[in-house]
């Protein structure tokens, strides 16, 4: 099959803690991954828009031996059939477990998948054949932004997690604005609609 022929989604990637679940440091037991009441709503918009939703997340407690991947695993396989049931799953969950100077191996090593390396961004591309350039990218740090934009994706910081006071506190020494602001993820979502809304009322008159 021609490659070239292969249609493009777009998706939305979404940093985990502290812009899906409340940012509690390492999660280190199922009950303290609390998602925010607005997640289910603010998935089924993206769905809704032909966006794959696609969660990216660093899980360094792994490699620093603070909880087990198979635990990490429990977590997210719980939280898809949550968001199933509301209509609301993601279509697929990213994470790097490793770090480059603790813990053992396999877990302590220089990967590609710990963000900002993309490696996992990357693989969800060549697996959900995504057109990057016509994705976001939402978490609540600067580093997210940064991340996005080195992979030419658009850019999202939500004030929930460490959003409120990146944005308050460091936002004059940032390099790049981000695309959209908003206090959580289902206002980023509504940003997005509306504003794909109005970039194709633009095209229609073009």
């Amino acid at each position: 099959m021609d490659k070239s022929r292969v249609s493009k989604n777009k998706a939305i990637f979404l940093d985990r803690d502290g812009t899906i679940n409340e940012e509690m440091g390492y999660i280190n037991h199922a009950d303290r991954f609390k998602v925010f009441d607005f997640v289910p709503e603010s998935i089924r918009i993206f769905k809704s828009l032909g966006f794959k939703v696609i969660i990216v997340t660093n899980q360094s407690g792994v490699a620093r031996g603070y909880f087990s991947e198979s635990l990490l695993k429990e977590i997210h396989h719980n939280f898809l059939e949550t968001m199933e049931r509301q209509g609301a799953a993601p279509d697929d969950i990213y994470y790097c477990p490793h770090h480059p100077s603790e813990g053992n191996p396999p877990y302590r090593q220089e990967c590609d998948c710990r963000k900002p390396k993309p490696g996992m961004v990357l693989s969800a591309a060549e697996k959900w054949h995504l057109d990057l350039s016509n994705s976001f990218l939402v978490g609540d740090r600067y580093k997210d932004i940064l991340f996005a934009k080195k992979l030419g994706i658009g850019a999202a910081l939500v004030m929930t997690g460490y959003g409120q006071g990146e944005f308050t506190y460091q936002r004059k020494e940032w390099a790049y604005i981000p695309d959209f602001i908003g206090e959580n993820l289902l206002d980023i979502a509504k940003q997005i609609e509306q504003f794909l809304s109005k970039r194709a009322s633009v095209d229609k008159k073009v």
